[in-house]
């Protein structure tokens, strides 16, 4: 990354011409500050039951549910394009939510099998697991709801569950998105104590309260079991970024190994910060409704696809991001490789 600091002399013009070293393709690529690599970028794949039937997600062009005996070819076929980590997340049969969402440590869910599938088709394919109960609870939150509040260490103690069932599955990162407060220092422990020690935690350590989600819930399933709830009480105000940094200290403290800021292209400034305040691994979180603000504009003929989702993905690492979740990964490691 750039050094923060300049000690250039004044510049004076004409000796000082800042076009120069703009005007042809070579110069540019020369002097570019920052490069987007497939290695990059973390592929988040939405799964669910059935068998070689992709179902598209409406509110997401370009993007479908996936099925796991066609998983394992994707993750070989993203893995020859530079990928070399895939995130689940699931779509759970109604049938299986609970108001606890049991169904999220049971250790022949989805998403363990889903693990499985992967390692199985390519090994060294990093796995990352989401570690949250709103795919798999009736009430479309991310913990258990008492007296209609989402208590915490109720939902800690449940999360531990989840995160050993994923490490057992052979996760190499679990990844808490839920919010709860002292989850990564329980997780990190749980971890520990059953020998899974060389498990890694990716704290979703500043996740904003944010309307550009809404797509994500239509993918697993929790927007009609939210309905008009919504997750201000744990989920981190907009408006905040100071509570950010206090959040991501405790996180690092608690134990993790790498901290995610979410959304990505409205949090910038937070990813910034991050990035210059500690020293460890930042990601970057291009959101569903980021990626389908981009795909609606272009279907409308407003936008260049590929250009603006070039553009949206090197800000991220622009402000210090080491790596970067979206839905466009495929596409974006194919159009590297032109």
């Amino acid at each position: 990354m750039p050094s923060a600091t300049c000690h250039l002399p004044p510049a004076t013009f004409p000796a000082t011409r800042l076009r120069r070293t703009r005007m042809q393709g070579w110069c540019r690529e020369l002097v570019r500050e920052y490069r987007l690599h497939p290695s990059d970028l973390i592929w988040p794949v939405f799964i669910h039951e059935g068998k070689n039937k992709q179902t598209p997600i409406a509110s997401m062009p370009g993007v479908n549910r996936i099925p796991l005996d066609i998983l394992g070819e994707n993750a070989k076929s993203a893995n020859q394009l530079g990928i070399k980590a895939i995130a689940l997340f699931p779509s759970i049969e109604t049938k299986l939510k609970t108001p606890c969402g049991d169904e999220a440590w049971s250790e022949n869910n989805l998403v363990c099998r889903a693990i499985k599938t992967i390692k199985d088709a390519v090994p060294e394919m990093g796995v990352i697991a989401d570690v949250a109960l709103d795919p798999y609870t009736t009430h479309g939150q991310d913990g258990i709801v008492e007296k209609g509040v989402v208590v915490n260490d109720k939902t800690v103690a449940a999360l531990c569950k989840q995160a050993l069932v994923m490490a057992e599955a052979g996760c190499n990162i679990v990844a808490p998105s839920d919010m709860m407060d002292g989850r990564i220092g329980s997780i990190r422990a749980a971890l520990e104590s059953a020998g899974f020690q060389d498990t890694m935690i990716l704290a979703y350590a500043a996740k904003y309260a944010s309307a550009f989600y809404g797509p994500f819930r239509d993918a697993v399933g929790s927007a009609k079991n939210l309905g008009k709830s919504d997750k201000h009480n744990y989920q981190m105000d907009p408006a905040n970024s100071d509570e950010a940094m206090r959040e991501i200290a405790m996180d690092i403290a608690e134990g993790a190994d790498m901290v995610m800021v979410k959304p990505g292209l409205p949090y910038l400034d937070i990813i910034q910060r991050t990035a210059s305040s500690f020293h460890i691994p930042v990601f970057a979180y291009q959101v569903s409704g980021e990626y389908a603000m981009i795909k609606a504009a272009v279907q409308n003929g407003w936008l260049d696809g590929d250009a603006a989702m070039l553009e949206s993905l090197t800000a991220f690492k622009r402000a210090g991001a080491r790596a970067i979740f979206t839905y466009a990964a495929v596409d974006v490691a194919r159009l590297l490789h032109e």
